[in-house]
């Protein structure tokens, strides 16, 4: 399978569920996901790439090999790397076992299909591609809002705007990365919380005032002073 989009779409997520679904419906025997990078699978120097990867292979057997940012395997301009043998090696596994192990290729949409471009016999093994949008600034709140709720945290009323405008700005910036640039922005407004109850000289502080994220909460964060 390949999976393709931008960091934090939820591509890693998804294969963590669909490990479990295979395995419940008695597709697979164990229902693992093993999640990997071109370092897991690629070795230095002669000789040392076919055992890792074959490490690789036999503890993800039973479940889902997922391989992030995986045309990073194959490097065509240096003409002593190794990753092609690792991909030799992905290629006879998924021929010969394809009913043991689900290998899901994952990275930028472009980046991979210049990859599969590049690697004829790795594509046509390729059935199922799905590609993840980026999500919108509204199914960003929204998914802020479940996180803050699995913490047993809130928005204050006036906070869900604040943090609809700080999810504009933040998504126009570099290295914006979906849901995870949103869990990282909620865990310091929980921090910069937890610093003004902690200052708020000896007032007696409520349940609300523990779980509940303000707007000035939000307007500390360095985005706003960047408008």
């Amino acid at each position: 399978m390949s999976f393709t989009g931008s960091p934090g779409t939820g591509k890693t997520t998804v294969a963590t569920r669909m490990a479990d679904i295979l395995f419940k419906l008695g597709h697979s025997k164990k229902g693992h996901l093993l999640t990997v990078t071109r370092d897991d699978l690629v070795g230095q120097y002669i000789g040392h790439t076919a055992p890792k990867t074959k490490e690789v292979l036999k503890k993800a057997m039973g479940g889902i090999l997922f391989i992030d940012e995986a045309y990073y395997l194959y490097k065509p301009d240096n003409e002593r790397d190794y990753g092609a043998e690792a991909i030799e090696i992905l290629l006879q596994v998924m021929e010969n076992q394809r009913d043991a192990l689900v290998v899901i290729f994952a990275g930028y949409k472009e980046r991979m299909e210049q990859f599969y471009a590049s690697n004829p016999g790795l594509s046509s093994r390729i059935a199922n591609h799905v590609d993840f949008p980026d999500y919108s600034s509204e199914e960003l709140l929204i998914i802020a809002k479940m996180m803050l709720e699995e913490q047993q945290y809130q928005f204050a009323p006036t906070a869900e705007g604040v943090f609809l405008d700080y999810i504009e700005k933040r998504r126009d910036q570099a290295l914006f990365a979906n849901a995870r640039s949103i869990r990282n922005a909620l865990d310091r407004a929980r921090m910069r919380q937890a610093n003004r109850n902690f200052e708020s000289g000896g007032r007696i502080l409520t349940k609300a005032d523990l779980v509940t994220i303000t707007d000035e909460d939000i307007k500390k964060s360095s985005i706003f002073s960047l408008s």
